[in-house]
């Protein structure tokens, strides 16, 4: 894997940012499952693209790799789920998982209002249309888009730039290619987890 552009480049005060293209949906729940092995309580993911773009697979990927109880599923009738972290799991005594869907809150006080911080600390917190909504809620965060296919990632960063960082899970390239974009925020993510690749050197962007 590597990074699409130069970490000075990156837009809206990320401090960094990464394109990833993944061609299954076996693909996006296997880049979850390794980025959560950098993840710890307190850390908030902000999860965005359009229906059927890959954001519960996403975090069903999260869950496994954090060791949390099998099971999740989109939220979107119950505004939070918690999935606590097993025992007997790949990560014993790690976070919990709090899946949020923000879809159907208007605002940051809507946010206020499901007392996230409670359980923000022990925990980490994955919120599917959260942006603009909880980049309150912690000094640092990751914001994940997930778009449907190469094009729909475009508007994201530029027409004229195309995803460069290919993931190979030998795994059947039959579904539609989805691009990740991962951009991070705040002193806890001052640097890229190494599982998203270097920044490119500027004369590669």
């Amino acid at each position: 894997m590597s990074g699409s552009v130069p970490d000075s480049t990156a837009p809206d005060g990320a401090l960094w940012e990464r394109f990833l293209t993944v061609t299954t949906a076996e693909q996006t729940h296997a880049l979850a499952a390794a980025l959560a092995g950098v993840l710890e309580p307190g850390d908030l993911l902000v999860l965005t693209g359009e229906l059927g773009a890959g954001k519960t697979t996403f975090t069903q990927g999260l869950g496994e790799g954090l060791g949390v109880r099998a099971g999740i599923i989109s939220p979107t009738f119950v505004l939070v789920r918690i999935h606590p972290n097993l025992p007997d799991g790949p990560r014993p005594g790690g976070p919990d998982l709090v899946h949020v869907d923000a879809y159907r809150l208007g605002s940051s006080a809507e946010i206020d209002d499901i007392d996230l911080e409670n359980t923000m600390d022990s925990s980490v917190t994955v919120v599917e249309w959260g942006r603009d909504r909880v980049e309150h809620l912690a000094d640092s965060r990751l914001d994940i888009q997930l778009h449907r296919s190469v094009g729909g990632a475009a508007g994201a960063r530029g027409a004229s730039q195309e995803p460069d960082a290919v993931l190979d899970f030998d795994t059947e390239d039959d579904d539609e290619p989805r691009t990740i974009v991962v951009r991070g925020y705040g002193p806890r993510w001052a640097d890229a987890p190494a599982i998203l690749g270097p920044a490119p050197r500027e004369e590669e962007a």
